[in-house]
């Protein structure tokens, strides 16, 4: 029986060893390419792994072509004024779909889980719109528009709420809390993982987030990350040493980012799962 137990858990390390290496060849693949020339990344027979001599060009020179400095700013400001929106509004929306009970609650909760299962595209124009209205285009406010609400976030701390026991809430009701004391000092800092969860979460589909960006942001000092990679993309011909160079130097805030909050993430992920 313990031969059997270790043969499974052998198979079953293996496979996951396997699957991680997979998923790193890329990022292998891309940290290799911007230390080539471009001849050695295009050349296909023979095909070239390793540069024959590893090269600072593509460094020096997407460093020369693109303002990094305001592409980090733009993109950083993006994501920590969405983390703000959509921590802060899930965060009370969670609690209330969690915790109070109030005419038409699950109606607007199904709501809320439609909006995940439609595509975002669904929703690009009546954004645009609403934007271009207010007259805030090639704005930081542009950027942050689509993710001041996450349906998402909304369920995760829904879920982070509802694993909580009632009598903590009992407990606050005697000592003569109200539901806002209540909310504020006793339950909200119980689900602190779950809202670094919701920030890593919010903080990666921002810095994904290329169509977006793209349609309400033109202006060059105020491209992010995304949208200044997209435009290296040439029609006809490509310098793939820039481009996977500019993409290295664009991995560098987000890798930060989950490096520091590797802990909470994982405790959030595993603490929220709750129940329906």
């Amino acid at each position: 029986m313990e031969k059997h137990d270790h043969n499974v858990s052998l198979m079953l390390h293996t496979f996951m060893i396997i699957v991680a290496v997979t998923m790193l060849v890329p990022f292998i693949w891309m940290i290799l390419t911007s230390f080539k020339t471009v001849s050695e990344a295009m050349q296909v027979d023979p095909f070239i792994i390793w540069p024959s001599e590893w090269k600072i060009d593509a460094f020096v020179n997407v460093m020369k072509e693109m303002n990094f400095l305001v592409l980090y700013s733009n993109t950083l400001l993006m994501i920590f004024f969405r983390i703000l929106c959509a921590v802060l509004t899930a965060t009370l929306a969670g609690y209330a779909f969690a915790r109070l009970n109030f005419k038409g609650k699950n109606i607007a909760f199904a709501i809320v889980l439609l909006q995940m299962m439609v595509p975002v595209q669904i929703f690009l124009i009546p954004q645009y719109l609403m934007v271009s209205k207010l007259g805030m285009l090639n704005s930081t406010f542009a950027l942050v528009f689509p993710g001041m609400v996450s349906a998402f976030g909304t369920f995760l701390l829904r879920q982070a709420y509802m694993g909580l026991p009632k009598e903590l809430e009992e407990a606050a009701k005697l000592d003569g809390c109200n539901i806002g004391q209540t909310f504020l000092f006793v339950m909200a800092p119980l689900t602190k993982s779950a809202m670094v969860a919701l920030g890593i979460f919010t903080a990666l589909f921002a810095f994904k987030d290329l169509m977006w960006p793209m349609i309400v942001n033109t202006h060059k000092n105020e491209l992010v990350l995304s949208t200044a990679l997209a435009k290296m993309q040439g029609q006809f011909a490509t310098d793939y040493p820039e481009l996977m160079a500019a993409s290295l130097l664009a991995c560098v805030p987000m890798i930060i980012i989950y490096v520091a909050f590797q802990k909470h993430f994982i405790e959030g992920i595993a603490t929220s799962g709750g129940k329906l």
